[in-house]
């Protein structure tokens, strides 16, 4: 496959990682907290009477939402019309709907703008219905609790995404590595990427970065700090822990590979374009990488959690969270649609069907993964990932020339040992 049949999954997977200004789209249209949902009780599965409910997406997940809303409408009396929304749209669309009082009574949302949605009042609170659920504690905690404002639950999880270690077998193998055997620990990462480096094969490389992508190396170094059992946020989302020494470890294995020419030249500059399609053509040994790209592979490829310095794995659980927006009024006929998406059906006979990885850990070994002992891999990481909630992710991590890049960019591609300073950087801007 060439880079350019790469370039459109490519562009959907950064958008979890997209740089896109909140502020400014959604300052006029910003409220205090949250709408209450309407008073009269709603039944555990909703309301089905043949309502039609407006749902928008962005294109991002545009392939499972497409599913889910054929799933539901060819099982149900009410309707959902699914609008699908250009990624680099998206915020704007929502901010200028949200001012006039014209969002659809539901949409989804990329994970880490939530907590900046949910406190400016766009989702409706949906706790008692989510309280309600006998499977609470079996959904993705990240998602939930990245639509967690005042105490008060928003959203469910609507399509995941997770980033995970892939290798590629037959470059392992070449280079005298077990082709079964995950490197357990980031040296051990390192080491393998420096082996395959060491075949000189023309246009392979032993990893791949992207140094130019703030929301590709959150995506992939913050698992790195979790599996370490650190933090890489304060529980508020207003300080940044990027400093701590796990941290600090990730950015020396880092700039370990880059200064031994094991990594992808075009890594310095890489802006997520292009992030993952040197591993997909079979030219980079092991990469951090997008679980949703998995079907995309077309030779052997291991996948574990990725590792910390000293061993264990985490995963980022990115993707879209869904919720009511707070100019719907039909809140009993949307909670049909929110309920019935975490239910076996739709996790494991559509999404899991589909290849997708499911909000839902009671279902991690369900029959369709089983028939790739991959997916379940994923799924089970899935349980052990972490989703970093701040109201100014966007600014901090995601824009261009963000606070984190420069820091690692410092570390990386400069002189280094101005974590601590740099790292200052980042308090400033998430505690604005």
């Amino acid at each position: 496959m060439t880079h350019s049949q790469h370039r459109t999954p490519l562009r959907a997977i950064v958008t979890t990682l997209v740089t896109v200004a909140l502020a400014g789209s959604l300052t006029a249209c910003s409220t205090t907290g949250s709408t209450s949902t309407p008073g009269k009780a709603i039944p555990a599965t909703g309301v089905d009477d043949g309502t039609t409910l407006k749902l928008w997406t962005r294109a991002t997940v545009e392939r499972q939402a497409r599913k889910l809303v054929n799933a539901y409408n060819s099982s149900h009396k009410n309707q959902v019309d699914l609008t699908v929304v250009p990624f680099e749209d998206y915020v704007t669309k929502v901010g200028a709907a949200a001012g006039a009082g014209g969002l659809p009574d539901l949409f989804a949302a990329d994970i880490v703008y939530i907590p900046n949605w949910v406190k400016q009042g766009l989702y409706q609170d949906i706790t008692p219905h989510i309280d309600a659920l006998a499977f609470k504690d079996k959904i993705n905690q990240g998602h939930l609790t990245a639509g967690v404002y005042n105490n008060k639950e928003h959203v469910l999880p609507f399509v995941l995404d997770l980033s995970m270690m892939l290798w590629n077998k037959t470059l392992f193998k070449e280079a005298g590595l077990d082709p079964d055997a995950a490197p357990k620990t980031l040296a051990e990462v390192t080491k393998s990427a420096k082996a395959i480096q060491a075949l000189n094969k023309p246009g392979v490389y032993g990893t791949a970065l992207g140094l130019n992508c703030g929301g590709c190396l959150v995506f992939t170094g913050f698992p790195s700090v979790w599996a370490s059992g650190n933090q890489v946020l304060s529980a508020d989302g207003t300080q940044s822990l990027l400093a701590n020494n796990a941290a600090k470890a990730m950015y020396t294995q880092w700039r370990d590979l880059w200064l031994s020419g094991a990594v992808l030249p075009s890594s310095r500059d890489e802006n997520g374009a292009t992030w993952t399609a040197g591993f997909n053509d079979g030219k980079v040994g092991v990469q951090m990488y997008p679980a949703t790209l998995l079907p995309s592979i077309t030779f052997d490829a291991g996948v574990a959690g990725i590792p910390g310095p000293d061993g264990g794995a985490s995963t980022f659980v990115g993707g879209d969270g869904i919720g009511v927006s707070k100019d719907s009024k039909k809140v009993a006929q949307a909670w049909s649609f929110l309920s019935w998406t975490m239910s076996e059906d739709a996790q494991v006979g559509v999404l899991a069907k589909d290849g997708s990885v499911v909000s839902r850990s009671d279902f991690a070994d369900n029959q369709y993964a089983l028939t790739d002992p991959r997916l379940v891999t994923i799924n089970q990481v899935a349980a052990k990932g972490e989703t970093p909630i701040a109201v100014n992710f966007q600014q901090t991590f995601n824009a261009p020339g963000s606070p984190w890049l420069t820091l690692v960019r410092n570390e990386v591609l400069g002189k280094g040992g101005t974590v601590d300073a740099d790292n200052a950087g980042l308090n400033a801007t998430l505690g604005q």
